[in-house]
């Protein structure tokens, strides 16, 4: 799907690796390991990348380190499209049959962005007639990949209706904040 908006199949590899895992810096030989493509590919698409002001290099012992710019002007664009096409967000677009009847789900700003883990924020909300077994089988994947715990809330469509319409402020609180839509109309869920 991303491989037919963007021209390079290594280059969209090195994006997905870089923006599912926005805070990490890798070497060269790394990310050739990751992305399993050959290695000129790779150093000619770091270099692209590099000069449109995605990455950054520096050298550390002898060794070039990469990592993304989240100064860029697209930067929080492509980490959105990222979210939707790998990982978490991915895997619910892909197997939303799956995971029951979905009127709307959205991971968080702040997990998308990386940011660590809060036992107040809900990384993932979904609206809908679940099947828990397999959104927490999803999560559990994606809890193992990100080393890190995914707080994650499903809701009915009839019990999100009534919270939102009470102004609950957990439900407010969800809809008040950045997030990444992966199913459903946003204006429509945020609507009072």
């Amino acid at each position: 799907m991303l491989i037919d908006i963007l021209i390079s199949k290594v280059r969209v590899k090195i994006l997905e690796l870089f923006l599912s895992n926005p805070d990490q810096v890798y070497h060269v030989r790394d990310i050739v390991r990751r992305v399993e493509e050959e290695i000129n590919a790779v150093r000619r698409e770091l270099a692209r990348l590099e000069k449109t002001g995605l990455l950054s290099s520096q050298w550390r012992a002898n060794r070039r380190y990469y990592s993304a710019k989240k100064d860029h002007l697209f930067y929080f664009e492509l980490l959105s499209i990222i979210n939707k096409s790998v990982g978490l967000g991915g895997n619910i677009i892909k197997n939303k049959t799956k995971i029951g009847k979905v009127k709307y789900a959205m991971l968080s700003g702040s997990f998308v962005r990386g940011k660590p883990y809060t036992t107040t924020d809900v990384d993932l909300f979904v609206v809908g007639t679940i099947v828990l077994p397999e959104l927490g089988s999803m999560v559990r994947e994606e809890e193992t990949r990100r080393s890190r715990e995914i707080n994650f809330t499903p809701m009915t469509e009839e019990e999100f209706a009534f919270r939102k319409s009470r102004r609950d402020p957990f439900v407010m609180g969800i809809l008040s904040k950045p997030r990444v839509m992966l199913i459903g109309d946003e204006d429509e869920m945020v609507r009072l």
